[in-house]
């Protein structure tokens, strides 16, 4: 296992090395003490930084198989019973081709944690070999930058009284048992923190439906990989916990911020979200969100009749002076046409925008409030229809 892991290892031992000379350099003490513990903690945040894209994707990804969530059930259900092997074949088929149209992938939220375990085996395996580099009988000279003396000196530094060497299993001091459990216990409460704020919290309503494979099993991992994390820690070094109680803290945040920054559609995150965007936009005397977006919709809505609808052949007078008593029989007595409401809410929207330009709103207001408008006429005009109706039914 070594062999294979050397590069690594001796990339991890650069990565220590180099962070415990720049912290020299800005006045820490040399020697055995806190900049190898600190040089740990920059490793952990090395590694972080450089898997940051995969921390994107892994979100992407879990959007997009909560985006997919309805499409999903619905083919579950449509091969539910179905157990021959052309079927099982047509349903995962069905199935790929919805992940390339969400444009995600059930393995992209595993990612990060797949990549960061051989380095954490690296740096396990780096710890464990400083007794035979510091004492001359590991072999090799050195690992990579970390020679015997440096060996030495990680081996002599500690936290809290534990070497950063030293694990539960391999000691007999009372210290250093009582510090690997506060880590064990520290670790293992944000990996279960981590994992419910992110199937809690960044989940819509549908997809937090119990009947759902996927919510079951991440709820099961909830609670599954904080008991193996504590059931394994006690044999890692002091080292590897302060690197995973790190990493730990550092997705943990990562994840706060970005839940609370772009949530998922649908989510509780979004609700707060919102309301929080909404009260900021409310104190500077602009409209909500949904308001807005609806303006949009509408706007985009009368944009697209515009440029798609059919357009509509004129009418010669004659003509039209035989469809008049058509549709004044159609709409009832006296009441008006749909044409006569469509001429009436074209001339309101041209006053109305005209106005309303001149009182300085903005297109997105002037569009919702043509919205409403028309709204309201139609209804006025359904309720007159509905009125005529009813007293023609009492004659």
């Amino acid at each position: 296992m070594d062999t294979l892991l050397w590069p690594l290892k001796v990339a991890v031992a650069w990565v220590m090395v180099t962070i415990h000379k720049a912290l020299i350099l800005v006045g820490f003490p040399d020697g055995p003490g806190i900049a190898w513990v600190l040089s740990i903690i920059g490793l952990t945040i090395v590694v972080r930084l450089l898997i940051m894209p995969l921390f994107v994707k892994q979100i992407r990804a879990s959007r997009g198989m909560q985006l997919l969530q309805p499409e999903m059930q619905a083919l579950q259900a449509k091969y539910k019973g179905k157990k021959d092997p052309e079927s099982r074949q047509r349903m995962n088929e069905e199935m790929m081709a919805l992940y390339r149209k969400h444009g995600t992938n059930p393995m992209a939220s595993c990612l990060p944690i797949l990549v960061q375990m051989p380095i954490f085996f690296a740096l396990f395996r780096v710890l464990a070999s400083l007794g035979a580099v510091a004492g001359g009988s590991y072999g090799r000279p050195s690992i990579g930058p970390l020679t015997q003396e440096l060996a030495k000196q990680v081996q002599a530094s500690s936290v809290f009284g534990a070497s950063l060497s030293s694990s539960f299993m391999s000691s007999t001091d009372t210290q250093v048992k009582i510090v690997t459990v506060a880590m064990i216990v520290i670790m293992s409460v944000t990996q279960w923190y981590t994992m419910a704020q992110l199937s809690m919290k960044n989940m819509s309503a549908e997809s937090l439906n119990s009947d759902n494979p996927m919510i079951r099993s991440q709820r099961m991992m909830m609670y599954v990989m904080p008991v193996i994390f504590a059931v394994s820690g006690v044999n890692f070094q002091i080292g590897v916990l302060v690197y995973w109680v790190v990493s730990n803290l550092w997705t943990m945040g990562q994840q706060f911020f970005t839940i609370r920054n772009m949530p998922a559609p649908g989510s509780e995150a979004e609700k707060k979200y919102r309301a929080r965007i909404n009260a900021k936009r409310a104190r500077k005397g602009l409209p909500s969100l949904e308001e807005e977006e609806r303006a949009e919709a509408v706007a985009k809505a009368e944009a697209e009749g515009r440029t798609g609808g059919q357009r509509v052949q004129p009418v010669r007078k004659n003509r039209q002076k035989k469809s008049g008593g058509q549709n004044e029989s159609r709409s009832g007595v006296g009441g008006p046409s749909d044409a006569d409401q469509d001429a009436g809410e074209d001339a309101s929207d041209s006053d109305g925008s005209a106005s309303s330009k001149s009182g300085g709103l903005s297109d997105e207001e002037i569009a919702r409030r043509r919205y409403e408008r028309r709204a309201r006429q139609r209804r006025e005009a359904a309720a007159r229809r509905k009125a005529q109706a009813k007293k023609k039914r009492n004659r």
